[in-house]
C-alpha cells in the first residue's frame, strides 16, 4: 500500500512545479524573441518594411549624397583663371597649354592660325604641301605668310642669312638649327617658354622643348632673321 502512495506523491508534486513555472513566465510579461522572426516593422501611416529592406535603403541615400558632394566642378573657373572672362581666344588657350605660358602672352595671332594649320603635318623628306613637309619648308612657308619674309630653302642656307644671338636673347620667331645628320641639318622656330615649332621626322609638325635630351644635344646655335620685328610691328 505504501509503495502505490509513494509514486502517486511525488507525480502530484511534479505536476504543481510544472503548473507555478508556467504562471512565472506569464507573470513576467517579457516575450522571449526568436532569431527566425520575419515579422514586419510596422510604422507610422500602416508603413511597413523588412529591417534589411530599410538598412539598403538608407545606405543608397548615403551613396547618392556622397556623389552629389564628389562631383567636379565646371571647368569654367580654370577657364576664368587663365583669363577666359577677356578677350583671349581658343588657339591662344591651346596653345598655351602646349608651350605652358600664359594665354595673354601670346599676342600674335596670324602666327598662332598659321602654327595650327599645319600642327600634325607628317614629315616628308624635301616635302612642301599638307601631305608633307620638311623642316626648312616648314620655316620657310611660316616666314612668308607671317612675317612677309622669304627665306632660303635649306637649313644650311637659312643659318647662313641670320644673325647669331645666345639663347637668353631668344625671342618669338628667332629660328634654331641644329645638327642630326650632319652640319646644320634641322631647323625650328622659337616660341616662348624654351618651346618651339618644327617639323620633326617623328612626330610632324609639333612643339618641342630646346632641353629636351635629344634636341639639347644636337643644338649647334641661335639666329635671328633680319627685318623681323618690323615685319611683326606691322601685324
Amino acid at each position: 500500500m505504501v509503495k502505490q502512495i509513494v509514486p502517486a506523491i511525488v507525480l502530484i508534486v511534479l505536476l504543481a512545479s510544472c503548473s507555478s513555472l508556467k504562471q512565472l513566465n506569464i507573470s513576467n510579461n517579457k516575450p522571449v524573441a526568436s532569431s527566425t522572426s520575419n515579422v514586419p516593422v510596422k510604422f507610422i501611416d500602416n508603413i511597413t518594411a523588412e529591417p534589411a529592406e530599410m538598412k539598403a535603403e538608407i545606405k543608397s541615400t548615403k551613396k547618392e549624397k556622397e556623389i552629389v558632394k564628389t562631383e567636379p566642378k565646371v571647368h569654367n573657373d580654370v577657364l576664368e583663371s587663365r583669363g577666359s572672362g577677356s578677350n583671349v581666344s581658343e588657339l591662344q588657350l591651346k596653345y598655351a597649354d602646349l608651350i605652358e605660358t600664359e594665354p595673354d602672352q601670346l599676342q600674335n595671332t596670324l602666327l598662332l592660325e598659321n602654327i595650327d594649320d599645319w600642327y600634325g603635318i607628317p614629315y616628308h623628306y624635301g616635302g612642301t604641301t599638307k601631305k608633307g613637309i620638311d623642316c626648312s619648308a616648314f620655316v620657310d612657308s611660316i616666314f612668308a605668310t607671317v612675317f612677309g619674309i622669304m627665306l632660303p630653302r635649306t637649313a644650311r642656307e637659312q643659318y647662313k642669312v641670320t644673325r647669331r644671338i645666345s639663347r637668353t636673347e631668344l625671342e618669338e620667331g628667332d629660328l634654331l638649327f641644329f645638327n642630326t645628320r650632319g652640319g646644320i641639318s634641322h631647323v625650328g622656330i622659337y616660341l616662348k617658354n624654351n618651346k618651339f615649332i618644327h617639323a620633326s621626322v617623328s612626330m610632324g609638325v609639333t612643339i618641342s622643348d630646346i632641353f629636351d635630351p635629344y634636341y639639347l644635344k644636337r643644338f649647334v646655335g641661335a639666329g635671328r632673321v633680319k627685318n623681323k620685328q618690323q615685319s611683326i610691328a606691322l601685324h
